[in-house]
Order: structure tokens, then C-alpha cells, then sequence
């Protein structure tokens, strides 16, 4: 059973244009994903998914691989899945999902996403959760918690504070979802056929097209943080921890 990590990367952004070719530290910031998914454990081929000539180019530039993808994909995850069809993969093998704009993961991340699909050939699809640790991310609406059940199955998602606690001298753990996933093969298809689901509209959370139709989605806790760039404020805030850590 393999496990293979795609990056998807587009150019056009509302917020940040351009931000996969970002200067980060003297690197485009998309380099820093794509090298850090090199030293994980499990990972057996990595490439970028992406619509954009510049950005292909640059990968291919600096060594990586690239994929090309159409233009019309409304997700990262439809993207991958274009991607993951021109390769050699059989339908239990492991699709890891990695976003462009996290160059601080943790290598080890991969791996731990990874690892309950390849200890359970039945599961479809895995993603990392956190413990929040910043109260303020607890009411704020970027950052998207869980809840789940005894056997570490999501219950739901949502961009609202859950668990509500309703009586005083109750305290709540409070958990936010990291967005790394990992897809069974055959179930990355599967899972970008099925129609939209209502509460994956209004909560703009595509995750939970999974949970409206059925499917399960393992959690699974890890220590590690991870700053996700929206922002050149952010894109700066990554660059002075990279220098601190050098």
C-alpha cells in the first residue's frame, strides 16, 4: 500500500495573488511545503497539482514534480483527483492532501494522517485535529472545530464554537481541524462525485459532504500546530519564526 502527497496550488487568490511563488526566506513559499513532504516517513512520490504555468515551472525549476490540472476545478480536492488519475495508484493505495500555504507542518504529519488508513484498509478518508490552545481561535470563524465520537470519528465540523456548554462551571475541550487529509484512493473518486450537501454550503466546509452522505472520517490528534499563510501580514509573520528556528 503506497501513500503519495499531492500539493494543490493555484495562482489567483482574492486575498493574496501569486502566494505559492511568494519569497519566503529566499524560496518560493511553495518549495518549503514541497520539501518538507519529502521528509516524511511514508510519503513515496510527491507532486503539485496546479493550473498555472508559473507555478509548474517553478517546480519543475527547483527539481519537484508538477502535475497540470484544468482550470475549471472548484476545489483543491478535485484537483488531486485529476492529479491522482494520471498516476499508477491501485484503489486501496493512501492520497495525501497537503495545502500549498502551510510551510511550517511538521514532516510527521503526513505520517500520522496517514497512518490509521494504512492500519485499516476499510476506512476512506482520515484528517489531523488539534487542541486549541489559543483561546481566541475558540469564537473565531477561520478557525474551523470538531467534535467527535469515542472512537474518534467526526460527529460534525463547523466554523461556530462546538461544543456550546451551557451551564456555568462547566469547561469544554475545544479541538480545530487541521487541513491535511488523507483519502483512500478509491473513495478520493467517490468523494468528488457526490452532490454538494446542504450544511457543506452553509458552513463553507467541504469536509462535510462526507458526513452528510454517509461517510465516516477518522480524527486524529496531533501536537503540532500549523500556520497557515492567507495574508503577506502572515506571509511575514512565517518568515521571522523560519529565521528564529535558523
Amino acid at each position: 500500500m503506497k501513500v503519495v502527497c499531492i500539493i494543490p496550488a493555484r495562482y489567483q487568490s482574492t486575498r493574496f495573488e501569486g502566494k505559492p511563488l511568494a519569497d519566503l526566506c529566499g524560496k518560493p513559499m511553495i518549495q518549503h511545503v514541497y520539501e518538507r513532504v519529502l521528509k516524511a516517513r511514508t510519503v513515496s512520490y510527491a507532486a503539485v497539482a496546479t493550473d498555472d504555468d508559473r507555478i509548474y515551472r517553478t517546480i519543475l525549476n527547483f527539481g519537484g514534480q508538477a502535475i497540470m490540472t484544468s482550470p475549471d476545478h472548484k476545489s483543491g480536492t478535485d484537483r488531486i483527483a485529476e492529479a491522482v488519475s494520471t498516476l499508477d495508484l491501485r484503489d486501496e493505495d493512501v492520497v495525501v492532501n497537503i495545502q500549498g500555504d502551510q510551510p511550517l507542518f511538521e514532516p510527521g504529519q503526513i505520517d500520522e494522517v496517514a497512518q490509521p488508513l494504512l492500519d485499516d484498509p476499510s476506512l476512506p478518508m482520515a484528517t489531523l485535529i488539534y487542541r486549541i490552545q489559543r483561546e481566541e481561535e475558540i469564537t473565531h470563524p477561520h478557525a474551523v472545530k470538531v467534535v467527535f465520537d469515542q472512537s474518534h470519528f467526526a460527529i460534525y465540523f463547523s466554523r461556530a464554537t462546538i461544543p456550546f456548554v451551557r451551564d456555568k462551571g462547566q469547561q469544554a475541550v475545544y479541538y480545530k481541524h487541521h487541513g491535511i487529509y488523507a483519502y483512500r484512493r478509491s473513495f478520493l473518486t467517490t468523494f468528488t462525485r457526490l452532490p454538494e450537501g446542504i450544511l457543506e454550503k452553509w458552513e463553507a466546509l467541504e469536509q462535510l459532504r462526507a458526513i452528510e452522505h454517509g461517510y465516516k472520517i477518522k480524527v486524529v490528534e496531533t501536537r503540532h500546530d500549523s500556520v497557515e499563510v492567507d495574508t503577506r501580514e502572515e506571509l511575514e509573520r512565517v518568515a521571522r519564526m523560519i529565521a528564529g528556528r535558523e
